[in-house]
This record gives C-alpha cells, sequence and structure tokens, in this order.
C-alpha cells in the first residue's frame, strides 16, 4: 500500500551511485527553462538542493542577491556547504527544512526553485502552496521533474523494462509519484497558482562515455544504494532479480546503437501580486 501523504521516503538515498547523478546536474542542464528570469537582486530559494551543484550556479547568477539551499537530508548539506566553499560564494546558505512546511514567512523569495522534488513528496499540491506562499507577489516558482513512463530507450531491452515497473512500484510504495513530469501543471493548479508556462525537456545519453555513465550509475543504483535496499525488503523484488535488471543495465549501455532519453515536465508560476 502507498505511504500516507506527506509521509514520502526519498526512494533514492544519497549512495555514491545517486551522488554521481546529482553532482552532475548543473543550472545549464537542469534548469535553463528558468535562468532568463533571474536578475542580479534576486533572492532565491532552491528546495531539494541535495549537494549544492544547481545552488552554486544559480548563487553564481544573481550575485547581489541571495540563494538558500535547503533539503531534508541534514548529512546531504555538509556536501552543499563545500561546494559553495569551494566555489568561493559568500551569497548562499542552507537549512534543514521540509517543503510541506516551509520555515519561511510569507513573500519571502523572488524565485523558489525545486529540480526533481515533487516526484518524491508525500503531497505535491500542498508543497506548491506552500512554495507559493513564501514567494513575493510577482515572483516565481519554478519546479522540474522527470516523468518515468516517458523515459524512451534503444535498443530495446526487456531487462530495463522490468528495471521501469520495478521502479514504478517501489517508488510509489514509498509514497512518490515517478511521473511527476505530466502532473506539474495540474497539480499548480490545484495549488491556485494560475499564470503558469508549462515546457518540457530532456537529458538524452547516446555516446559512448555518456551509455557508459548512466548504465554505469543505474545498474550500482539498483544493486547497492537505498532504492536496492527498499526494492527488497518491500518485497517488490530479489537480489538475483536485481542483480538481472543490472546486468540489462550494463548491456545496454555496451551498445553501439544505444540510445536513452529522460522527459522531464516543467512549469513556470508567476504569483499574483
Amino acid at each position: 500500500m502507498p505511504k500516507p501523504r506527506e509521509t514520502a521516503v526519498y526512494t533514492h538515498g544519497h549512495h555514491e551511485s545517486v551522488l554521481r547523478s546529482h553532482t552532475w546536474r548543473t543550472a545549464a542542464n537542469s534548469a535553463a527553462y528558468l535562468l532568463d528570469s533571474l536578475k542580479p537582486h534576486m533572492r532565491v530559494l532552491d528546495i531539494g538542493c541535495g549537494p549544492g551543484t544547481i545552488t552554486a550556479d544559480l548563487a553564481a547568477l544573481v550575485p547581489d542577491g541571495r540563494v538558500t539551499g535547503v533539503d531534508r537530508a541534514p548529512d546531504i548539506l555538509d556536501r552543499a556547504r563545500a561546494t559553495a566553499a569551494e566555489r568561493g560564494l559568500d551569497n548562499v546558505d542552507f537549512a534543514v527544512v521540509d517543503v510541506h512546511a516551509l520555515d519561511y514567512p510569507d513573500d519571502t523569495f523572488c524565485v523558489v526553485h525545486a529540480h526533481q522534488v515533487l516526484q518524491h513528496v508525500g503531497d505535491p499540491v500542498r508543497a506548491l502552496s506552500e512554495m507559493r506562499r513564501v514567494t513575493r507577489p510577482g515572483g516565481l516558482i519554478a519546479v522540474r521533474d522527470s516523468d518515468y513512463a516517458a523515459m524512451t530507450w534503444y535498443p530495446a531491452s526487456p531487462g530495463m523494462d522490468d528495471w521501469l515497473d520495478l521502479y514504478h512500484r517501489v517508488a510509489r510504495a514509498n509514497g512518490g509519484e515517478p511521473d511527476a513530469g505530466r502532473r506539474l501543471k495540474s497539480w499548480a493548479l490545484r495549488a491556485g497558482l494560475t499564470d503558469i508556462t508549462a515546457t518540457s525537456a530532456t537529458w538524452t545519453f547516446a555516446t559512448a562515455e555518456e551509455r557508459a555513465w548512466w548504465s554505469g550509475l543505474w545498474a550500482d543504483r539498483t544493486l547497492a544504494s537505498a532504492y536496492a535496499d527498499r526494492a527488497v525488503e518491500g518485497g517488490h523484488a530479489t537480489v538475483e532479480r536485481l542483480r538481472e535488471v543490472a546486468a540489462a543495465w550494463r548491456e545496454w549501455g555496451g551498445r553501439e546503437d544505444g540510445w536513452f532519453s529522460v522527459l522531464h515536465g516543467e512549469i513556470l508560476c508567476r504569483k499574483e501580486g
């Protein structure tokens, strides 16, 4: 049974194979739809900041403003602080915060941003309502989430079909919604937002280097991350089944004609003012 709303478990955890992907993310490859709207003076809230690579990029883009990165996992914020320190940024800070109950006054931020967050929360409509509350009138709420059912690859692979089915079952048992990308506009409307621009964008992995990286991190994640533990402990797969799925990922990664695309839904919402 899915967990009650607002009690979702973060499916992936912060194993090295997960951070391998998270630390690859930049504002350019993960928030391009927002960047033209940023101004040097803005105050930005980056929700679910993880290791802070996007957060640091945003801070560099608002040199006269300030960025606050927040996450529910205290340990990952040490990594985020180190990322900011390595880049010499002094206009960024970090805090432990739950998106369902943001610990900030109304109308605080010019921009509230969340990348790959709403797919993992228990109540995405309440989360968006909170994001709207802390955004200043005329400010922006920017949200981007992948959509697992829309991910596609070549060549066909029964083992990777099994991976997608397994991921859906594990994520939903944890209280999340892995096909969040297509739902963002609907959730935003239910949260009371009306000025919504909905777009989409993709990540594509096709070169030998890209295939090796993407397949390797998913093969490792399938065997060694919190996701793997939850798949077994929840009765969704045996360890042997996980080995078969990981092998399918590596087999795909070794194919010269291999190609994988990740679809993301995006919304840029202006708060009425």
